[in-house]
C-alpha cells in the first residue's frame, strides 16, 4: 500500500516537529534541584586515624579541630587515644586556631593516632529579608579586610576587584558580582593537587585560573577584600552525600580521603556572615557530568550556582577560618597557607599531607541518630 502526497507531508511535517517537542523534555530530564534550607539538625562522629609506618626520631602531629561554633555548625567534643608520650589542644599563637597536637618520644614504637569529634551540622540559607544582624566585632571585621601571604589585595588584586564590581551601587552587587566573575572566568582543574594553595596573585597575573577550592575561593574572597568587603575561606571536610543527588557535592562516609573542601564567606551589613561557594559550581561545571559544561545556565549547573550564593548544605563541617597558620613546637619554619589537613614530622622532615596513603591517615565519619 503506498501513501497519498498528503499523508507524506503530514508525515514529514510530523519528523520535523519531534525534535522541537522532545528538546524541553529532555532539558527537563536533566534539570536539578539545589535548595539547602534551614532545619533539623544531623549528628556526625568524626574519625581521624594516623599511623606513621615507622619512628625516626621524635614525631609531632597536628591535627584540624571542627572549631566553629555557629547557627549552622555546633562542635561537641574531641577525644584522642593511641601511643603518644604527650597530646593536647594547643593554639597558633597569632590566628588562634585550635587543633589536636601529639608528640611520641624518639625510640618508642611506631607512632599511632585516633582523634575523635561529635560535632552537630544543618543547612544554611540567607534570609535576604532580614535587616537585623548582630553587630560584627569591629576587629575582627578589620581582620577579614586585611591581605595575608597567598591574598594580596593590592596591584592586580585591586585592578581586577574594580573591574568585577564595576557599575556596583551596594555591597551586596559587589559581592554578586566577584561571584559571578569568578564562575565566568576562573575554572576546575582536577590535576592540581590536595585544594590548592590560594596564591591568587600568580593566578591573576598568569591568566591561569584554574585551581581547586582553596584557589578558586581564594579568589573571592581576596577580590571581596580588595573590594572593600570582609571575607573570609572556610576551610573544612565533606562529611556525606549530598541530599540533592549531586555527586561532587558529597562523600562516601566511609573514607573521606581527599574530602577536604573550603567554602567562603562575606560579611554584608545587616545580613551579617553570608555563605558563598563559587568553587563548587565550578566544581560542578567540569566534573559532574561526563563532558564540562561551559555555560552556567546549564540545568544541572543553574540550580547550584543560584544556591551557593547564600546557601550551604549541610553535609559539611567546617574547622576554621584562618590563614597563615604556625604550627605550635614546629621545626620547620615557616607558616602554612591553611590548616585543613593532618600534619606531620619527624627526624626526616615534614610529611605530605597531600598524601594520606604515604602519611597513612585514613578519615571517616558517621551519622548518629538519636
Amino acid at each position: 500500500m503506498t501513501s497519498s502526497p498528503l499523508r507524506r507531508r503530514l508525515l514529514k511535517a510530523a519528523a520535523a516537529a519531534w525534535p522541537a517537542a522532545v528538546l524541553p523534555r529532555l532539558a527537563l530530564a536533566q534539570e536539578r534541584r539545589f535548595d539547602p534550607q534551614p532545619g533539623a539538625w544531623r549528628s556526625f562522629e568524626l574519625t581521624t586515624r594516623v599511623d606513621v609506618p615507622e619512628a625516626r626520631g621524635t614525631t609531632r602531629l597536628w591535627l584540624p579541630l571542627p572549631d566553629l561554633e555557629t547557627d549552622w555548625q555546633r562542635p561537641l567534643d574531641n577525644s584522642w587515644s593511641g601511643n603518644a608520650s604527650s597530646a593536647r589542644v594547643v593554639a597558633d599563637p597569632a590566628r588562634g586556631v585550635r587543633m589536636l597536637h601529639a608528640e611520641f618520644a624518639a625510640g618508642g614504637p611506631a607512632p599511632s593516632l585516633v582523634l575523635t569529634s561529635r560535632l552537630q551540622t544543618r543547612d544554611r540559607a540567607v534570609d535576604w529579608n532580614r535587616r537585623a544582624a548582630p553587630a560584627e566585632d569591629p576587629a575582627l571585621l578589620r581582620a577579614q579586610l586585611a591581605p595575608t601571604e597567598l591574598l594580596p589585595t593590592d596591584g592586580i588584586v585591586k585592578k581586577t576587584a574594580l573591574e568585577a564590581t564595576k557599575g556596583a551601587r551596594t555591597e551586596l552587587d559587589k559581592v554578586r558580582g566577584i561571584y559571578e566573575w569568578v564562575v565566568a572566568n576562573a575554572h576546575r582543574e582536577p590535576k592540581v593537587r590536595g585544594c590548592g594553595n590560594g596564591d591568587i596573585r600568580t593566578m591573576l597575573e598568569t591568566g591561569n585560573l584554574g585551581g581547586k577550592c582553596a584557589d578558586l575561593n581564594a579568589i573571592f574572597v581576596g577580590l571581596c577584600r580588595a573590594a572593600g568587603i570582609p571575607a573570609r575561606d572556610v576551610y573544612g571536610l565533606r562529611l556525606a552525600p549530598s541530599a540533592f543527588g549531586y555527586k561532587e557535592l558529597g562523600a562516601n562516609p566511609a573514607n573521606l580521603k581527599g574530602a577536604q573542601h573550603c567554602r567562603a564567606e562575606a560579611y554584608l551589613a545587616g545580613l551579617g556572615w553570608v555563605a558563598m561557594d563559587p568553587a563548587d559550581v565550578l566544581k560542578v561545571m567540569r566534573q559532574e557530568t561526563a563532558e564540562w559544561i561551559r555555560d552556567p545556565a546549564h540545568p544541572v549547573v543553574a540550580p547550584v550556582k543560584a544556591g551557593l550564593f547564600g546557601r550551604w548544605e549541610g553535609n559539611w563541617v567546617g574547622f576554621n577560618t584562618a590563614h597563615d597558620i604556625t604550627l605550635p613546637n614546629q621545626s620547620a619554619k615557616g607558616t602554612l597557607p591553611f590548616l585543613m589537613y593532618p600534619n606531620g614530622e619527624n627526624a626526616e622532615g615534614r610529611f605530605d599531607e597531600l598524601s594520606p596513603d604515604s602519611f597513612r591517615y585514613t578519615i571517616s565519619a558517621r551519622e548518629l541518630t538519636a
